[in-house]
């Protein structure tokens, strides 16, 4: 068998079969070898009756006892079965008359399922038979366990089973080994056909004290499809800089003017990443540089430093954020500095007047509006730009890889806007290395002098009133507060409501003090208004749901409370965390949970009691929860990797770029078949 050939040259693959199997990136031989399995199943002993347990799935031979029509709740088939040890039925509630026929009594059974605990004992629902007239001594094993592919509608793990046992016996020899020999004797790896057929069907015996495959043969493919990955990322960062972009002019004079103007000198984090900034802007390739930095840190004058620069460059800037009341945060910053320049900052958002929208677009297309601050309205058909030459993107793993994409597009014919994204989850090292081999990262480690750490404490809501009579406390001695309520639901429109039944409540129990309300319903009037009201102190109580999670800055609030804290990451407690603690005050943040904590919960509440460093919580969030919702790759699928883990993974990652160099350098000609191996289905968008 040619490697490369269609997956309908396998008996049993037609052409709707292969048209399935293409959806989920199976086109040919190779590709069906590169298919790994998900998990494996023990179908290599037959456990007795008596030891099943609830939960077990396991293989049993037995004889049938007899089968009856159950008519309860459901009508269902139940059949008895039994062997030396003991008794147990089978349940199934879809069932032909055919099926009743075959499953008379004396005749005996093998079938693997779930063992479940019902009513009258153990019972297996719907678990795969097979019958026959004597003991089915030849089915009581398998040669090896059986493994669970990743599917489709369509395709079950029967297919599966079949077409891999063909690539197998006919193509396996045809897999190239692709990495050099010094690289595969300098780490004592087995070849990769060696390795595939282990990972497809692992002989239990072969099996690791904790039941995993061998890390010899499970590694070899980890290291190769890390290198890929890598390689493919390393490839991106070449063709983004054979591209061309305008290369901004300097703007010291601007730059030192707006500087100066500023109530607080910068740190020296801000300093260097602005340099790091400015160096890549005056280059004619475009830049692609992620700055990350802790709540607090400063990233948004790092931000407008690089905004001068395309002002001076005679060029065009959008700015955009996630939400509407991070944009317009932002957007008051960036006016409130660049208005005594001279300088008009324009706003486009999903909710203005058609009125005030059309004009903002015509001053974006006819060049009238340098800098422009929006929502994703930014990148929506119908915005066009005269000469944008730089886009600043904020908190850049809340907008799909499409998103992103579509704001690039808008810049000018032949050349790519420079790049910067912002965030204030940092990406831990081990993410970076991994997935962002072709983007520049800086990172602002540094706080601004004098800020405090916030004081964390974790309370149950059984001790609501307590709570409440700290907080009238506070209010009463004039600190602000913020009490969150972030209630787990899709529906925007309970979420509002539980934040006003709590206002409500709050302000009968605190009739003194001055209770206010924002949630993501209301109009961007009104919430701005509120928040005005609290920015001015008129407020002293601010009743609010997570819309408050980002950029929204009070300096005077030193004391939250956020409810249900247990239902919620470390990233967005930390987020939230960080909207007090931004004066020189002292600041606490309560973290108010509900009911008795499960294991994961107390892990993330005891953190953020322990440290308000947002490194170490990023890298610990990424432990929990996985990469996916750190990079932004819920929107558009998961991260795609087949069999590597980056946690598990991540001492490959220092090897994998040390070897990747070489590659580059001595052995260019494998790079394209290895990515192609491990990439070729990927919808590879890069970190646009």
């Amino acid at each position: 068998m040619d490697i490369n050939q269609s997956v309908t040259s396998l008996k049993g693959v037609g052409p709707a079969i292969a048209a399935k199997m293409e959806k989920i990136g199976v086109s040919s031989l190779q590709d069906v070898l590169f298919h790994l399995p998900l998990r494996y199943v023990d179908k290599t002993t037959v456990t007795p009756i008596r030891s099943l347990r609830h939960g077990d799935s396991r293989v049993v031979v037995g004889q049938i006892d007899g089968a009856q029509i159950a008519f309860g709740r459901r009508r269902s088939l139940l059949v008895g079965i039994s062997d030396d040890s003991g008794h147990m039925l089978i349940r199934m509630f879809f069932f032909s008359r055919a099926q009743q026929r075959a499953l008379q009594p004396g005749k005996w059974v093998w079938l693997f399922g779930e063992a479940r605990l019902g009513a009258k004992g153990i019972e297996m629902i719907h678990p795969e038979y097979r019958v026959s007239e004597n003991i089915p001594e030849t089915q009581t094993t398998c040669a090896s366990l059986t493994p669970i592919y990743p599917s489709t509608e369509g395709v079950s793990q029967a297919v599966w089973m079949k077409i891999t046992d063909q690539v197998l016996d006919g193509a396996l020899d045809d897999v190239q080994e692709l990495l050099p020999s010094s690289v595969l004797e300098q780490f004592d790896m087995p070849q990769l056909a060696n390795a595939l057929r282990e990972i497809h069907r692992p002989a239990k015996a072969s099996l690791d004290d904790e039941g995993a495959i061998p890390a010899d043969m499970r590694e070899r493919l980890v290291f190769e499809e890390l290198l890929a990955q890598h390689l493919g990322l390393r490839q991106l960062r070449e063709q983004r800089e054979n591209k061309s972009a305008v290369a901004l002019d300097d703007a010291a004079e601007l730059q030192q003017t707006f500087l100066s103007a500023l109530p607080f000198d910068l740190t020296s984090a801000q300093q260097r990443v602005a340099k790091e900034i400015s160096s890549d802007l005056e280059r004619d390739s475009p830049m692609n540089r992620l700055v990350q930095g802790d709540v607090g840190s400063g990233k948004t004058v790092v931000a407008a430093l690089a905004l001068l620069k395309a002002v001076v460059s005679n060029g065009q800037a959008a700015l955009m954020a996630p939400t509407e009341l991070l944009a317009e945060q932002h957007l008051k910053n960036i006016s409130h500095w660049f208005e005594p320049l001279g300088i008009q900052v324009a706003w486009l958002s999903g909710k203005q007047k058609k009125s005030e929208r059309q004009a903002v677009l015509q001053g974006l297309q006819s060049g009238e509006f340098q800098l422009v601050v929006g929502t994703h309205a930014l990148f929506q058909d119908g915005v066009e730009f005269d000469r944008l030459l730089l886009i600043i993107i904020d908190e850049q793993h809340r907008f799909g890889v499409e998103q992103r994409l579509a704001l690039r597009n808008k810049g000018l014919a032949g050349k790519q806007p420079h790049q910067l994204i912002m965030t204030a989850t940092p990406i831990p090292r081990t993410l970076a290395m991994a997935f962002y081999a072709d983007i520049d990262v800086s990172s602002i480690d540094e706080l601004p002098p004098g800020r405090m750490p916030v004081e964390t404490v974790v309370v149950s809501d059984n001790r609501r009133p307590e709570l409440i009579g700290r907080v009238r406390e506070a209010c009463s001695g004039g600190q602000q507060t913020y009490w969150v309520c972030p209630l787990i639901d899709e529906s925007e429109v309970l979420q509002a409501q539980a934040a006003t039944d709590t206002a409500d409540l709050l302000a009968k129990e605190m009739p003194d003090i001055s209770v206010a309300l924002v949630h993501g319903r209301m109009k961007p009037a009104e919430k701005e208004s509120v928040m005005q009201r609290f920015r001015d102190g008129e407020v002293q109580l601010l009743v609010a749901t997570t819309v408050i999670e980002v950029g929204v800055d009070v300096p005077s609030a030193s004391l939250m409370v956020i409810e249900n804290a247990e239902r919620l990451g470390l990233s967005q407690l930390h987020q939230l965390r960080g909207r007090v603690g931004r004066g020189s005050q002292k600041s606490v943040c309560l973290l108010m949970y509900h009911g008795q904590l499960g294991q994961n919960a107390k892990q993330r509440l005891t953190l953020m009691r322990e440290t308000n460093d947002g490194f170490e919580i990023a890298r610990k969030d990424l432990e929990m929860r996985g990469p996916g919702e750190m990079l932004g790759t819920r929107q558009t699928g998961e991260l795609g990797l087949r069999i590597a883990n980056v946690i598990r993974d991540q001492h490959w990652l220092p090897v994998v770029e040390r070897i990747a160099g070489e590659l580059l350098r001595d052995h260019r000609d494998v790079i394209q078949p290895l990515t192609k191996r491990w990439l070729a289905h990927q919808e590879v968008y890069g970190n646009v």
